[in-house]
């Protein structure tokens, strides 16, 4: 008997698989594997074929195509990590069936509560079933949810090969939450045309257009003297350096706390250090590249005043890309987009396309020269404790995505994929 998406996806986030920054592997944690093998064998299990796991943690299948016309290779992608930010260690999904809408308290931090009142876009969840932590854990569904829904479709297709279309690629892969999640990924081993990742949030929603994203660290040498003769001995620290940089930042229209939409910003995300070191680290993020380099002139203009006014300390700056806005590249063939419309509207969705605050997997992969659209996955919350899944949300996602594939063999015989990076 085929097993539900549902049973899949409370099967999944009970695997501890928190991607680490700091580590120099890939994928970034050996608990990712756990999962990851898992996948493996599923799939095999499915009757998918050309089955690998590639060195880096790829998890690789083909379901086969069922018509004979030449149509382009699709491939499904969603990530098995979950972000080190906040604990994915013990996870206790708790479903709750038809959801009347009254405040949601977590059984083992009854301080956290989720309901409308904080997140009024809850209101269209009344009546369905969602999953839930249980107060002290992230849930996972970022982006677990994807992968119960791609294994979910991969089973339907398996076992009803009446239904025409290409050849579709699975790729499951580690690493997405720290930035690194495709950047070891062979591209002429997946041997894909056109792909989309399943990450996003809200049915009906394509999103073809990313943040752009760079990363910065500065770091700040002081002087360390005692601390009873700081004054005598001319004590300069680096941490109150650190401070000032902080104190200096805009927050009124480039934080991320005060931001939306199609606003940019520049994000302190950790500072450590003592009296003689110091160093910050940044997240800085736009839509559009060239204010993208901008906030990045911006921190260095800050730090060059900060070091004008104290000449005994060190300051270094060293930014680096993390991805670019998908939208550069999507737009010069939008057809990926149109036949996820086309397939949002076939199952009953109005499709929109909000710029995602945020980078994906796709977005790499598109500077990379392969188009990959995000498409909704039914997790909302992501990153904390207030993280849920719908289970309708998910399950038309796996209809959305049966008529996705067809639609590429009927309208995508003519699609050419982009060869070189720009």
């Amino acid at each position: 008997m085929p097993e539900t998406v549902l049973s899949r996806f409370l099967r999944y986030v009970k695997i501890h698989t928190a991607s680490d920054s700091d580590s120099n592997t890939t994928p970034s944690t050996e608990r990712q594997w756990t999962l990851l093998r898992m996948l493996a064998d599923e799939l095999r299990e499915l009757g998918a074929s050309d089955m690998t796991i590639a060195k880096h943690g790829y998890v690789l299948a083909t379901i086969p195509a069922t018509t004979r016309k030449r149509v382009p290779v699709v491939a499904l992608f969603a990530h098995v990590d979950t972000v080190p930010g906040f604990s994915g260690e013990g996870v206790k999904p708790i479903a709750h069936r038809k959801w009347n809408g009254k405040p949601i308290v977590l059984p083992d931090d009854p301080a956290q509560v989720i309901d409308m009142a904080k997140y009024p876009e809850m209101k269209s969840q009344v009546g369905k079933d969602l999953v839930t932590a249980s107060g002290t854990t992230l849930l996972g569904a970022d982006d677990k949810s994807g992968v119960a829904v791609i294994m979910t479709l991969a089973e339907f297709l398996l076992s009803h090969p009446e239904i025409e279309h290409g050849p579709i690629r699975v790729c499951f892969n580690p690493d997405e939450e720290i930035g690194r999640g495709v950047d070891k990924l062979d591209l002429k081993e997946l041997g894909a045309d056109v792909a989309y990742t399943l990450d996003g949030e809200n049915p009906g929603e394509v999103n073809w257009e990313t943040f752009s994203g760079d990363s910065a660290v500065v770091t700040i040498d002081g002087v360390s003297t005692h601390p009873g003769e700081g004054r005598k001995y001319k004590m300069v620290s680096a941490l109150m350096l650190a401070a000032r940089l902080l104190a200096a930042l805009p927050v009124e229209n480039r934080s991320a706390e005060t931001t939306d939409a199609r606003d940019g910003y520049i994000h302190a995300t950790s500072m450590s250090g003592n009296v003689a070191h110091a160093e910050i680290r940044f997240i800085l993020r736009n839509h559009d590249n060239d204010r993208l380099k901008a906030q990045g002139d911006q921190l260095r203009g800050l730090v060059k005043g900060i070091a004008a006014a104290e000449p005994r300390a060190k300051f270094k700056v060293q930014i680096t890309p993390s991805y670019r806005n998908m939208g550069y590249w999507i737009r010069e063939n939008m057809l990926p987009v149109d036949l996820a419309d086309e397939a949002m509207r076939a199952v009953g969705l109005v499709p929109t396309h909000p710029p995602t605050r945020g980078g994906t997997d796709g977005s790499r992969l598109t500077e990379r020269g392969l188009h990959t659209p995000n498409l909704f996955a039914g997790g909302h919350n992501s990153h904390g404790p207030h993280e849920y899944a719908c289970v309708q949300e998910m399950e038309l996602s796996v209809k959305m995505l049966i008529e996705l594939v067809q639609l590429w063999t009927k309208k995508g015989a003519n699609y050419k994929k982009r060869t070189k990076r720009k």
